[in-house]
């Protein structure tokens, strides 16, 4: 009888400890979101698995002490953690997944073996567990708010995914695409595929045609209007090594004697889907003849989805950032789908690419795309999801961070403020127990 009570009081003590940890989660969580308050009080408790736990939050210049005491049956543990800002943001990451849903079950997994083990050269975060697996291998910092299997890295970090809702892309882009659109579009044939909706050259949105007819299958799939990014006043042309050798180029308007306003630099708003797919070649360049490089971003209300590779004209000045946002009436928005949907020939992107939702791979697993390798970052607010296991075969992929826009060497139009530190980004610095019941 003696040893079974001994027995449970190991095991309360132990389900206390959790309870107290949870506390500390679930305030670092709170904090991230500018909610300084305590929980619960010794009276009122938290509830957690069968117990509790109270928090009490002090902060002394932007720094929290924080003292969690978890209790279960008459067991308690009292932790005191250290909590404090970190200066990090989106575009300090070659791989994030701020996991904004508080889903205990995510973790970002990386594996394969040999020549096709994954690879990223650069910073990790993800909002859940982080699993590395094989020969996969990150050259950087690895941190998670959960768990690290598999790689040094830090736990119980915080960042917290942007507040892209302030930046009110609606109002303050450049160019609203469907707007320019409604204003003077026609229904024409073209070689790049089919009939769609196009606009004059001198339209900044001549650079999109809507709802192309050889792709139906895939516009007729979505609830919002679909945006194919594609130039009708130029050349189609393959790019049969799919090195960007041959790439379609997109032109911006206004550049170089190019007629319309001047279409570099600037935001692009579409309310609607993206697509980088065509099914005349297999690579695209955005362009414009402007000494000082092409830099332009692509602001999505909806889903974006990339089946083509996208190279820079000029490696060292030229940048694009394609951002996709929820669309609060539409459940399947906010999110970035990878890969070609039908052949699997995705091998090269060169973008810094942000989905307010999931970033989903989409069969990089076919033959095609058995290595794959982006240039800048993937990010998501909520999840990465990269399954890429397939009958025996790994796609190899390859993440190398572009730390251009993060060293201040470049900067991305309509962006400067997710670049800064004051995002509310927390990293747990340190923890211990304290006190609580023997």
């Amino acid at each position: 009888m003696g040893q079974s009570r001994e027995r449970k009081s190991i095991e309360h003590h132990q389900q206390a400890l959790y309870s107290a940890q949870s506390g500390i989660s679930q305030t670092m969580a709170n904090l991230s979101l500018g909610d300084v308050s305590n929980l619960g009080s010794k009276q009122a408790l938290e509830y957690f698995s069968g117990g509790g736990y109270w928090v009490d939050v002090t902060e002394d210049d932007g720094q929290f002490t924080v003292v969690s005491t978890g209790v279960v049956k008459g067991q308690s543990v009292s932790i005191e953690a250290i909590i404090a800002a970190s200066s990090a943001s989106i575009f300090d990451s070659a791989l994030f997944a701020g996991n904004d849903s508080g889903d205990p079950l995510y973790e970002l997994d990386l594996g394969g073996s040999d020549g096709q083990a994954d690879e990223i050269i650069g910073d990790v975060y993800s909002g859940g567990d982080l699993l590395l697996s094989g020969d996969a291998a990150i050259s950087g910092t690895a941190e998670a708010t959960g768990s690290i299997t598999g790689v040094a890295g830090t736990e119980g970090v915080v960042y917290a995914p942007p507040d892209l809702a302030s930046l009110d892309f609606e109002n303050t882009a450049d160019f609203n695409a469907l707007d320019l659109f409604l204003a003077e579009y026609s229904y024409q044939y073209d070689a790049a595929g089919g009939y769609a909706y196009q606009v004059p050259e001198d339209n900044p949105a001549h650079i999109f045609r809507v709802n192309p007819s050889d792709r139906k299958s895939e516009y007729l799939s979505t609830e919002k209007p679909d945006f194919f990014l594609e130039d009708p006043y130029e050349n189609v042309q393959v790019d049969p090594n799919q090195n960007g050798n041959s790439a379609y180029r997109i032109t911006l308007s206004g550049g170089g004697g190019d007629p319309g306003p001047v279409g570099n630099k600037k935001v692009y708003y579409i309310d609607g889907n993206l697509w980088l797919h065509n099914k005349k070649t297999y690579s695209f360049k955005v362009f414009t003849p402007e000494s000082a490089g092409m830099q332009v971003t692509f602001v999505v209300k909806g889903n974006i989805y990339f089946s083509d590779n996208l190279f820079y004209n000029n490696k060292n000045k030229d940048a694009v950032a394609f951002i996709a946002l929820k669309d609060d009436t539409v459940a399947d928005s906010g999110n970035i789908y990878f890969g070609d949907p039908e052949f699997g020939t995705l091998k090269e992107m060169n973008a810094y690419m942000y989905a307010e939702g999931d970033f989903h791979d989409f069969n990089l697993d076919a033959s095609g795309s058995t290595d794959v390798l982006v240039h800048g970052m993937m990010s998501a607010g909520n999840h990465v999801n990269i399954d890429r296991d397939y009958m025996g075969q790994h796609t190899k992929l390859t993440v190398d961070f572009d730390e251009r826009v993060r060293n201040g060497d470049i900067e991305l139009p309509g962006l400067s403020a997710l670049t800064s530190e004051s995002q509310g980004s927390l990293q747990l610095r340190s923890w211990r127990i304290i006190g609580g019941t023997p």
